[in-house]
């Protein structure tokens, strides 16, 4: 299946009405440009939430209400953990994350500089940094984001043809709404899912995949049947 970079950008991959964060993509093309904005969007969203909703935790903290934290989860800001969340036992949360409404931040999982739409998994032992997650989206048990190239070159995001130098150093994936990671998968820095798709387990994913596709290996992505 052929793409190009059209797919990546922020409307063809987000449902902008479910995360406290849409603000933030205003102006924006791509969605990997908002990343360094994160912690100081953080700073300014904190300081006008509901205090009947969120409470203030720390150093610029925000944990609403109804959201569920255990004692042993470690957060540190700035982040904002939204509404009916649950960030389970020996959660490690880094600084400049947003993990949205109803969203599941499991047991050993770390997460950095991201931000994580409503209702969004990362529930065993997964590493997110530096990336955004859709709507709904799903990484299985140990997939992780490589946020950082091994010879610590500048990003680029490689799209059928197309290539857009990111100026980034650090970027991990962009995952469209309701994407399935397969567990144990490595998505490289620069790694762009579409919505919809399926990643199978075990794999490596370091490109721009299409909506509604089945990653099988780099060569091999088919569409998906009846969708």
């Amino acid at each position: 299946m052929e793409c190009n970079l059209e797919m990546c950008r922020i409307e063809k991959l987000y449902t902008l009405d479910e995360t406290i964060a849409r603000d933030i993509f205003e102006g924006a093309e791509y969605p990997w440009e908002v990343l360094p904005k994160i912690g100081s969007f953080i700073l300014a969203l904190g300081a006008g939430l509901s205090e009947e909703e969120y409470e203030k935790r720390g150093e610029n903290v925000w944990i609403a209400k109804s959201a569920k934290v255990a004692p042993t989860a470690y957060i540190n800001g700035p982040a904002i953990i939204g509404k009916e969340a649950e960030v389970r036992h020996c959660a490690f949360i880094r600084g400049n994350a947003i993990v949205g409404e109803g969203a599941v931040v499991g047991n050993s999982t770390e997460l950095k500089n991201v931000i994580l739409f409503n209702k969004v998994q990362v529930p065993h032992y997964n590493y997110v940094g530096d990336s955004i997650l859709g709507y709904r989206a799903h990484m299985g048990a140990g997939s992780i984001t490589s946020n950082v190239k091994s010879d610590k070159t500048l990003v680029v995001v490689k799209a059928g043809k197309d290539r857009c130098e990111t100026g980034l150093k650090k970027f991990g994936a962009m995952l469209g709404d309701c994407v399935e990671v397969g567990c144990g998968s490595v998505l490289n820095p620069g790694t762009v899912i579409g919505p919809g798709t399926n990643i199978y387990p075990l794999s490596s994913v370091r490109e721009a995949v299409p909506a509604g596709s089945i990653y099988k290996k780099r060569g091999e992505v088919a569409e998906k049947v009846g969708r």
